[in-house]
């Protein structure tokens, strides 16, 4: 069975950039954007042009620089925000407009004071202009996730009749369960006219935990574009991780879908946004995380020594990681601190092993970590006793 490709449209730069504290000036985003650009994304989310001269500047230069991803600027769905994005995008090889609105009978009552229908001609309205300037049109249904099927249905359809060419359906606020949300883009593969016209995109929030879990569960059930961020940055509790949907599609290859990123560029690229925005990737996080390839328990550390793939499911080198990490804890193992005194060039006899774990317990029981300052300082002790 052929593989389907997963368009990986990344928004680090719109919707990872919102999250207070990781302002990044122009000069930032072109490194950010020149790297995603290598890594293999198929669309680059720029920014948000009318929101301030600066973004609109960072869109353009953006614009100038990339060559192989598509350049994409987001807008609500009105006609002076659309005006300033295509002016923005007017230098990208392949440019696209990101245009839409809230569907959500709360957003449609609360946020725009307004009905179903009117809602609907505005999308309408948005497309149709959007279309007037770039040939690739995407249009976002905001509040998907909590949006009546039946009526985002009549949405989808309505904008693909006006030129959309990418419907994305965005759980906002982060509701959905994995299986609520594979089930809303199964029902608009099977009832919106001309579907077959328009990429399904999932967009999906982190505020319970489940952005990568809806995303996949969105593409096994017919969508083929995932909105994601690096380190899964994004508004409130982040965005779908690109990693680690990247990952997982990797690993799974019984689900015949792939994309087209650079697996072994996830790691560097992963650093250099953490450092350009200042915020620090935590340790246990997924693909990226200082700890997601080390070791600290005996039993795992002799199986990984053994064999790296009885813990791990992932080669390091996959993502840009150079190699699995044994840490020397309290509740490390004889196999493990001979792996590490082989690793600063010491080979140990099986006595002199059981000499040193010794000393070693006595060390782990006052420090988190041993580290290999002190493995030295132990063979010099032990070769004054021993000795």
């Amino acid at each position: 069975m052929n593989s389907e490709k997963i368009e990986i449209f990344d928004t680090t730069l719109r919707d990872g950039e919102q999250v207070p504290g990781c302002k990044l000036n122009t000069e930032q985003k072109l490194q950010i954007a020149e790297r995603l650009d290598e890594l293999g994304v198929d669309v680059i989310e720029a920014g948000f042009p009318v929101s301030s001269p600066g973004d609109f500047h960072s869109v353009s230069e953006i614009s100038k620089l990339v060559k192989n991803a598509r350049v994409c600027g987001l807008t609500r769905a009105n006609r002076k925000d659309i005006d300033t994005a295509a002016e923005a995008l007017r230098f990208a090889a392949r440019p696209r407009i990101h245009t839409g609105i809230g569907t959500s009978d709360s957003h449609i009552r609360f946020k725009f004071n307004s009905n179903r229908e009117d809602i609907l001609e505005r999308a309408v309205q948005a497309v149709a202009y959007a279309k007037t300037f770039v040939e690739d049109v995407e249009f976002y249904a905001e509040d998907a996730g909590r949006t009546d099927n039946g009526y985002l249905a009549r949405v989808c359809e309505a904008v693909i009749k006006a030129g959309a060419t990418v419907l994305n359906i965005p759980d906002t606020t982060g509701y959905c369960l994995p299986e609520e949300y594979g089930e809303k883009i199964k029902y608009l593969k099977e009832n919106v006219n001309g579907i077959d016209r328009a990429i399904l995109s999932c967009h999906c929030h982190n505020d319970l935990g489940m952005a990568t879990a809806n995303s996949i569960a969105g593409v096994i059930n017919g969508a083929r574009q995932i909105e994601c961020t690096i380190n899964g940055l994004g508004e409130r509790a982040g965005n779908t991780a690109l990693e680690e949907v990247v990952m997982i599609l990797r690993q799974h290859p019984h689900l015949h879908l792939h994309t087209n990123v650079q697996s072994k560029l996830l790691n560097p690229v992963s650093l250099l946004v953490s450092e350009l925005m200042g915020m620090p990737v935590q340790p246990n996080k997924a693909i990226v995380g200082a700890n997601a390839f080390a070791h600290s328990s005996g039993i795992h550390q002799d199986g990984v020594i053994k064999n790296r793939e009885t813990y791990e499911i992932i080669d390091p080198s996959e993502v840009g990681v150079n190699a699995s990490t044994i840490v020397l804890t309290a509740r490390s193992g004889r196999s493990a601190l001979a792996y590490r005194f082989k690793h600063i060039g010491v080979e140990v006899t099986k006595n002199e092993l059981d000499f040193l774990y010794e000393e070693f317990l006595k060390v782990a029981d006052r420090k988190k970590e041993v580290v290999d300052d002190d493995l030295s300082l132990m063979i010099e002790t032990a070769t004054r006793k021993i000795g």
